[in-house]
């Protein structure tokens, strides 16, 4: 999810490759089904032809042994671990066997951070994190078997109903829970809901109930969600198009967030991430329509940290140079998002609202709506302070409360954000990755084949 600076719209939002297995596999490479091959020797299996028989019923021939049949490939049996579907609904649990999920990857500290590397102490303080690190994977595991679904459901003339539901769907499957049930969507989930942002809008948008709009060819979509475990959000997004005009936009971004990636680390300042993202970024062009358009930054738009819970964790991470010399810290979670314009660079807030989460710091008013109170008690037993949006409150069964929601907005307890849109005609990309800054070694959680 985006967050912006003071300067725009409230902040808001929250493998490694080599031992990712595929579908179908264990970490170790044994397959999935477990199956062993049952070899029956030929002598077990028959008689011995013209060999002589004798003793008691020597007239009769020995019967034939058959076979063991093979049990069918990707078949989910007691001795091993299931295979994922199409649209994904195996929860990874059952795929991954003893909580063992891929690591992201993984990055020594250079220079006087060498030491973290082989460190005593530093290496007691990694093991302490195991299930810190466990959620954050099994999260990161989640998105990718999604992810990797979504890109090849999304084409053009699907409803963007369609693809946020089919994502969602998968998200919550693959958790183990529904969110239907009451703090269910507190304890694994969707980590924010699904952002489907096109052309112009960078970010913020999902559609609300009734939304009849479909991706087209032409158009360049960014795919933005988030996974949570325990509150461990795991925070990624890339961008989707059909038409290879944009690729080098595309490109640019996904480009700038490796290249923010990199320079992270302990003691790092944000503004040299930001410089070094920006002269990534900027050095790409796009030819739209015989004119070639310069790339740029989205100025007002940033990566953040994470919390526990909370997608926006305080701290954010430019993607310009500028004077912030906020220093990253060891244990914190980033996500370090980049947005490519071919407009002025600059987003302001537009078209309707589907955004929402409850402040972390609500105050506590006197709300003279009643339905506001029904409301703000939901929002709170079934999503705390994780984001959500109107087709949630629609799922849970609430109806007629958007006069609750805005009586919440108004009084400061909940707060909306807005898609955020650059000047219209103009494209956006996106692309994001979420990394982790552990005491011996920097782990991008959601690194994956893909991006």
């Amino acid at each position: 999810m985006a967050a912006q600076t003071a300067e725009g719209v409230a902040n808001l939002k929250l493998d490694d490759t080599k031992s990712k297995p595929t579908n179908g596999t264990t970490q170790n490479g044994e397959r999935a089904n477990g199956d062993a091959e049952h070899d029956d020797s030929e002598d077990d299996n028959e008689a011995e032809e013209g060999a002589p028989e004798t003793g008691e019923g020597a007239t009769k021939k020995k019967k034939k042994r058959k076979p063991r049949k093979k049990k069918k490939a990707g078949a989910a049996g007691a001795s091993g671990p299931k295979t994922q579907t199409s649209p994904p609904r195996v929860p990874v649990h059952e795929i991954f066997l003893n909580d063992s999920y891929p690591e992201g990857e993984i990055s020594e500290y250079p220079n006087e951070n060498s030491y973290r590397t082989t460190s005593e102490e530093k290496r007691h303080l990694d093991r302490m994190n195991n299930d810190f690190l466990t959620d954050y994977r099994r999260g990161a595991e989640i998105h990718r078997e999604v992810r990797q679904w979504a890109r090849n459901f999304i084409k053009p003339g699907r409803s963007l109903t369609e693809i946020a539901e089919g994502i969602e769907d998968s998200v919550r499957a693959l958790c183990g829970h529904q969110g239907l049930e009451e703090g269910d969507a507190q304890i694994a989930g969707m980590g924010f809901p699904t952002g489907l942002s096109i052309n112009h809008c960078a970010a913020h948008y999902t559609p609300n109930a009734g939304n009849k709009m479909v991706v087209n060819y032409e158009d360049v979509m960014k795919v933005d969600f988030g996974v949570h475990i325990n509150g461990r959000i795991v925070d990624s997004a890339f961008t989707m198009t059909f038409d290879p005009v944009y690729d080098p936009l595309v490109e640019a971004c996904k480009a700038a967030t490796n290249a923010g990636v990199k320079e992270a680390g302990i003691d790092v300042r944000m503004s040299d991430i930001g410089a070094a993202i920006q002269e990534v970024m900027e050095s790409y062009e796009v030819e739209i329509k015989g004119e070639m358009l310069p790339v740029k930054c989205i100025r007002n738009l940033n990566g953040h940290s994470i919390g526990h819970y909370t997608i926006h964790g305080g701290k954010t991470v430019p993607i310009v140079k500028g004077g912030d010399q906020t220093k990253m810290e060891e244990g914190e979670t980033f996500a370090i998002e980049t947005f490519g314009s071919t407009g002025k660079g600059y987003v302001r807030d537009d078209m309707e609202t589907s955004h929402y989460a409850k402040r972390a710091d609500a105050p506590k008013v006197a709300l003279r709506v009643s339905s506001a109170k029904t409301l703000l008690n939901s929002i709170t037993k079934n999503f705390g302070t994780l984001p959500f949006c109107r087709r949630y409150l629609d799922r849970l069964g609430h109806d007629k409360y958007l006069l609750g929601l805005n009586n919440l907005v108004s009084a400061g307890i909940v707060e909306a954000y807005p898609p955020l849109c650059d000047v219209k005609g103009s494209y956006t990309a996106q692309s994001e990755h979420t990394f982790i800054l552990r005491p011996t070694c920097k782990e991008v959680v959601s690194r994956g084949d893909d991006y």
